[in-house]
């Protein structure tokens, strides 16, 4: 009985060490590994690209362009914002892009205390960087790392320069301007003003106006009514454009006029094959779109610390209406 019950234990012991000897064999093998998670963390750097005129031509040029550049550098990139110029619509929309923490934030300038105080203050306290794309505000009032555009500068100096050649260095000019006072706007006025201000022959006249309809149509009369000898018009934000030539038609023939133009729209770029604009500044959004990626991915990553404050321009120039497109 004894020795059957010490060949029971050896038995047991015999297979306990089996059992642990397997054991441990899977555990120490090499291609061992912990389970995987269900979910996958998505690594991809976070971007958005935030306007105030989303589908339009201009801005669905440069979000073709960002999304390229984007697609080629495997990062994720969103195009969010308003339409029509809603203010409103779009800040909140840069307040969601903050409080989302993305990585990066592109948008279109705005010259309001309202958006200066989302880049200045939120932005900044979130560690995310801003930089503005077509449209840019003073660097002091946003702390956006950079600016990616034209040079609205010389653009405005490229349409007096063409007003000059065209009309010669006599005459009325009626520069029109959004009551809005956005600092792009501003540059390009001052570009204007540089090149008129040379010739004591040429008369300007600045006339302020909003850009709805209604308003612009009763400031073109109010400025026909007032000076019937205008020989120009230059008008610095194009919404005033259509609405302008239609009230300067329904009194008298367009052909007279020098009128001109910044930002090739369709409408724009309409009016000029119709021979009812004389030139227009063409700019380069999808240039802007992938410079703007390209350059926020940098300084994310470190390739370019800090980036130009100044900002990188875009290509610009005059097209003319006897220009082929």
């Amino acid at each position: 009985m004894r020795k059957l019950a010490i060949v029971i234990f050896i038995c047991v012991c015999l297979t306990l060490s089996y059992f642990t000897i397997v054991s441990a064999s899977k555990v120490f093998k090499t291609d061992w590994e912990l389970p995987q998670s269900t979910e996958q963390v998505d690594t991809k750097q976070r971007l958005v690209l935030i306007t105030q005129e989303l589908e339009t031509p201009f801005w669905d040029k440069v979000a073709t362009g960002a999304m390229d550049e984007a697609e080629k550098e495997g990062v994720s990139l969103e195009v969010w914002g308003s339409y029509g110029n809603n203010q409103e619509e779009f800040l909140k929309q840069i307040e969601i892009a903050i409080y989302s923490q993305m990585d990066g934030i592109i948008l279109q300038g705005l010259d309001t205390d309202e958006f200066k105080n989302l880049t200045k203050i939120k932005a900044a306290s979130y560690g995310i960087p801003i930089i503005t794309v077509a449209n840019d505000v003073t660097m002091g009032d946003s702390l956006r790392k950079s600016y990616v555009g034209s040079n609205h500068y010389e653009a405005g100096k490229m349409i007096g320069e063409q007003l000059i050649a065209d009309m010669g260095t006599v005459g009325e000019v009626a520069v029109m301007i959004d009551k809005q006072h956005q600092y792009f706007q501003e540059q390009r006025l001052e570009g204007i003003r540089e090149v008129l201000q040379r010739y004591p022959t040429i008369d300007i006249h600045y006339i302020e106006t909003e850009d709805t309809r209604k308003e612009v149509i009763a400031t073109t009369k109010d400025v026909l009514n007032r000076n019937p000898n205008i020989n120009a018009f230059i008008v610095v934000n194009v919404e005033i454009l259509a609405a302008m030539i239609n009230e300067i038609e329904r009194r008298s023939q367009i052909e007279p006029y020098f009128i001109y133009s910044f930002d090739d729209d369709y409408e724009s770029i309409t009016l000029l094959k119709q021979g009812k604009v004389d030139g227009i500044i063409e700019q380069a959004p999808e240039e802007m779109g992938k410079m703007s990626v390209k350059l926020i991915l940098d300084w994310l990553n470190n390739k370019k610390v800090p980036l130009d404050l100044e900002g990188y321009q875009t290509d610009i120039k005059i097209i003319k209406a006897n220009d082929e497109k």
